[in-house]
């Protein structure tokens, strides 16, 4: 599902934030990105979303070699692949349902598809009934929960995690870790970047350790 073969970042600012990294999440699995700070771990995951392109080195994203990919194919790209926040980017002054139904507005779905899609999604997250709620209404978990049900709502083969459970008090980080594994236990690749290991213990997949933008020893 996803092949990173040689891969090198470094920024306008000089930064290196890869270097030379190769790794490979299979399709179906569930895995972590961990190390800590500045080891490269939301580098990797905005590679895959093509909001950043490597310096050199390949990205394979279902077989497909993003560096092909041009700018009028990345929204069709992005339709494939589910991202989840840290500080969930929900549309304050708009409620639960518009939130949610965001991607599949913009793929131009039809509006009957779109209600039973984002009610489902809704319900896989637990919120079914607060569609019309808005956003700061919301518990800081359920915020999350409503930015993982717009992650999911087009029912992407590919969910990926900035620290999604970086805000959040222990027992609602585990919720939502259970609630990535969930998603992973019917057949969604997931790759989560988090420092936490306990939750990384708990889930029980693998973790690609990171350092200084090279792969270390888990």
């Amino acid at each position: 599902m996803i092949r990173f073969q040689h891969v090198h970042k470094r920024y306008a600012n000089g930064r290196q934030a890869l270097a030379d990294l190769s790794f490979e999440v299979r399709a179906g699995e569930m895995v972590f990105l961990t190390g800590p700070s500045g080891a490269g771990k939301s580098t990797i995951l905005k590679l895959i979303a093509l909001i950043e392109r490597p310096t050199r080195g390949e990205v394979r994203v279902a077989e497909q070699d993003t560096a092909r990919i041009r700018r009028r194919g990345i929204a069709r790209y992005r339709r494939r692949i589910g991202v989840v926040f840290q500080d969930h980017k929900l549309l304050e002054d708009r409620p639960v349902f518009d939130n949610v139904a965001m991607p599949l507005v913009i793929a131009g779905r039809p509006r009957r598809e779109i209600d039973k899609l984002v009610r489902a999604a809704l319900d896989q997250v637990g919120l079914l009934g607060r569609e019309r709620d808005r956003p700061l209404e919301l518990s800081a978990g359920e915020q999350q929960r409503v930015g993982i049900a717009r992650a999911v709502v087009a029912k992407p083969p590919l969910l990926i995690a900035d620290e999604p459970t970086g805000n959040l008090d222990p027992q609602l980080a585990l919720e939502i870790m259970m609630l990535f594994k969930r998603f992973n236990d019917v057949g969604v690749t997931v790759l989560i970047a988090t420092h936490d290991h306990h939750l990384i213990d708990a889930a029980g997949a693998r973790r690609i350790e990171l350092t200084a933008g090279h792969q270390a020893e888990a």
